[in-house]
């Protein structure tokens, strides 16, 4: 029987910037270690966060919306791997 593994938890997330404030915005979250952004357009970003817990990627986003100019951080999806590590020392995704 595995053993319990690690959670990775991935979600993806809205930003809503006013315009003056996309680009700084888009610098701020260029900057962040566990955010990733995959498209902008008409100063909204579609990003990707990943961390270790749905508490983290709160924090993360919670950080996000209080940047100046965000008028909203919005998580779309969340999505959860576990890694299970069988007792011979393989690991696997559940």
């Amino acid at each position: 029987m595995p053993d319990r593994g690690t959670r990775h938890h991935i979600s993806s997330a809205v930003v809503a910037t006013m315009p003056a404030f996309t680009a700084s915005v888009g610098d701020a979250l260029a900057n962040m270690a566990s955010v990733e952004v995959h498209g902008v357009e008409n100063g909204k970003f579609v990003i990707v966060i990943e961390g270790s817990s749905t508490g983290e990627l709160g924090t993360v986003l919670t950080t996000i919306s209080l940047l100046e100019g965000v008028i909203a951080a919005n998580m779309v999806f969340e999505h959860v791997e576990e890694e299970t590590q069988e007792h011979d020392g393989r690991v696997e995704q559940a």
